[in-house]
C-alpha cells in the first residue's frame, strides 16, 4: 500500500489538468471542482516531509497523444488476502475538445492463488455524442461458495475453483442533457468448475442447482439495453447530484448460452451536503440485480460484491450470498477530520436480501455496518484512499481497501 500511495500521488487523475476534471457528459469548460489552495493531499505531505520537488504537479492536460501511467502495488481484500499487482492506465482524446478516453487494467496474483486481469475502456467520440464502454476479465479464481439465498449458513461453505472469461461492449448515445441511451453485447464464460465438500458435510447448493449435470462449464451470451443519467458534480468523489443506470440483458441459447434467461440491473445514487453549509456528505445507494425470466448459471447469478465495482456488500466476503434476486441498499455519511481535507472519515450501513432459485421469494435481510478512514490521494480530482472495516452477521468482518469512493 505504501508503494501504491507514493507512486499514485505523483499523478493527477489520468494526467488531467490540475484545474479541471471533465465529467462523463461535460466538456473541459466545466467549472473547477474546488479551490485546492488551502487543501492538502499525500503528494503535499511527501514533498514537505522529504523536501523534494520530484512530485511537483504538472499543468499539462491530456491531449491527442496517449498519457501512460504504470503502478506496481500491494493490496488486500477479504476474498483475496494479500495481493501483488501491476496497475496502469492510458488516457487520450479523440479530438481536442472531446472528453478524456481511458483504458484501465491491472494484473494481480493473490495469497489465495487467484490470478486476475481486468481491462476496462471508455472511449468518447470526437463530438462526445457517443461513449463506448468495454470490459474484459480473464480470471483464474478459487473462491468459496456458501449456497443460495440470504438465509444460507456460513457453515455451508464449500471451496470452488474455476476459470472465468468476460467480454462486454456497450455503445451509449447522447439523447439530451445528461441522459444517454444505448446497447451492447456481453458474454460470461466459466470453465473447469470444480467444487469440494461443504464444511458441515451437506450437499452444496451448487450441485443441487446443477440438477445432475456433469458439465464443468457455463456460458451466458446475449444483448443488453442500457441507459444512464448523471448530473453529479464529480464522478470520482461526488458531493451533490444524482446518478442512475439500468441494464436489461437477454441471454439466448441461440447465441451460445447454457440457458435462455434475462436480467435487469438498476443502480441509483443520490448525494447531499449535510449540513448544507458543511463539507460533509450524506450518500445513498440502491442496487437491485434481478432475474426476470429463465434460469441463469450458478456463477452468473447476483451475488455479494460481484457488482460492476465489486463494492456492494462491505462486511461480507465476496460471494457470501447468492441468488436469483438481489436487493441492496446503503447509506454512508462522509465527514472531514482535518480542516485541510487530508483526513476524513465515514460511517456506513448497508443491507442486502437474496432469493434462492428463480421463482422463490426474498429471504432474510443481512445488514452490515462499519467505520472508515479517508486519506486524500489527490486534492484536485478529490480521489481518496478508502480504508473501511465492516461487520456483518455470523461473525463476518473484515478490512476493505479501495482507491476512490465506494459509490
Amino acid at each position: 500500500m505504501l508503494l501504491l500511495l507514493i507512486v499514485m500521488s505523483s499523478f493527477s487523475a489520468f494526467g488531467q489538468n490540475d484545474k479541471y476534471i471533465p465529467l462523463a457528459s461535460q466538456p473541459d469548460t466545466a467549472r473547477p471542482l474546488t479551490d485546492t489552495s488551502k487543501l492538502t493531499d499525500l503528494r503535499d505531505v511527501i514533498q514537505k516531509t522529504f523536501h523534494t520537488n520530484w512530485l511537483s504537479r504538472k499543468s499539462d492536460s491530456v491531449g491527442l497523444h496517449p498519457v501512460v501511467s504504470i503502478v506496481p502495488a500491494f493490496g488486500y481484500s477479504l476474498q483475496s488476502r494479500l495481493a501483488i499487482l501491476i496497475s496502469g492506465n492510458v488516457a487520450f482524446r479523440t479530438a481536442p475538445q472531446s472528453n478524456v478516453s481511458t483504458l484501465v487494467s491491472s494484473i494481480a496474483y493473490t495469497q489465495n492463488k487467484q490470478i486476475t486481469l481486468p481491462i476496462q475502456s471508455s472511449i468518447w467520440s470526437k463530438s462526445n455524442n457517443y461513449n463506448f464502454v468495454g470490459e474484459i476479465r480473464l480470471y483464474h479464481y478459487p473462491q468459496a461458495t456458501f449456497g443460495l439465498g440470504s438465509s444460507s449458513n456460513v457453515e455451508n461453505q464449500a471451496p470452488m475453483d474455476y476459470n472465468y472469461i468476460r467480454f462486454s461492449e456497450v455503445a451509449l448515445r447522447h439523447i439530451a442533457g445528461n441522459f444517454y441511451l444505448g446497447g451492447g453485447y456481453t458474454i460470461d464464460y466459466h470453465a473447469d468448475i470444480t467444487i469440494g465438500p461443504t464444511e458441515n458435510g451437506t450437499v452444496s447448493d451448487y450441485l443441487i442447482y446443477r440438477r445432475k449435470s456433469t458439465k464443468t462449464h457455463s456460458t451466458s451470451s446475449g444483448f443488453t439495453l442500457n441507459g444512464q443519467f448523471d448530473d453529479r458534480d464529480s464522478p470520482i468523489n461526488p458531493t451533490s447530484g444524482f446518478y442512475a443506470t439500468y441494464e436489461f440483458r437477454q441471454n439466448l441459447k441461440t447465441m451460445g448460452s447454457t440457458f435462455t434467461w434475462s436480467s435487469l440491473i438498476l443502480d441509483v445514487r443520490k448525494y447531499l451536503r449535510f449540513p448544507e453549509s458543511s463539507h460533509n456528505v450524506l450518500a445513498f445507494w440502491s442496487y437491485d440485480w434481478l432475474t426476470l425470466a429463465g434460469r441463469p448459471p450458478y456463477l452468473d447469478m447476483p451475488s455479494t460484491l460481484w457488482d460492476a465495482s465489486t463494492n456492494a456488500g462491505r462486511g461480507y466476503i465476496q460471494g457470501r450470498f447468492r441468488g436469483a434476486q438481489m436487493v441492496y441498499g446503503e447509506t454512508e455519511y462522509r465527514y472531514r477530520i482535518t480542516r485541510d481535507g487530508l483526513l476524513g472519515g465515514v460511517v456506513f450501513f448497508n443491507a442486502e436480501s437474496f432469493s434462492a432459485e428463480p421463482g422463490t421469494r426474498l429471504q432474510a435481510i443481512q445488514p452490515a455496518v462499519g467505520p472508515g478512514l479517508r486519506i486524500k490521494l489527490n486534492k484536485v480530482s478529490r480521489t481518496n484512499i478508502c480504508v473501511d472495516y465492516g461487520f456483518g452477521r455470523q461473525d463476518s468482518h473484515g478490512l476493505f481497501i479501495n482507491v476512490g469512493e465506494i459509490f
